[in-house]
């Protein structure tokens, strides 16, 4: 999920199967209150949202059901590894917290 903060919100949402899917899919992509409902969607369901400007610009202009363009896999592989790095330290946190309670 990535989410661009200006006067206008912008939201894309991805999923990837890598079982079948050659590359992330966008699965929803809007502005302004879409946007929002989007972001909202997201948290509620605990997944992460990402914040990059120049990523969810450049998705926003994609169709939804599309997989992302070769020439944007470095961009998302980027923005992968960053969700999967704070994935892990959160649950490292929270282990941590969970073992101090015990």
């Amino acid at each position: 999920m990535l989410k661009y903060n200006n006067k206008q919100n912008k939201a894309v949402a991805l999923k990837y199967n890598a079982d079948t899917d050659t590359a992330p899919v966008i699965i929803a992509s809007g502005y302004g209150e879409v946007a929002n409902k989007i972001i909202n969607i997201a948290e509620e369901n605990g997944i992460p949202v990402y914040r990059d400007d120049s990523a969810a610009s450049l998705m926003c202009m994609l169709d939804v059901g599309s997989p992302i363009p070769p020439e944007l896999y470095e961009v998302i592989a980027a923005i992968y590894c960053q969700l999967l790095k704070s994935s892990a330290s959160l649950r490292d946190t929270t282990g941590k917290n969970n073992k101090k309670n015990k």
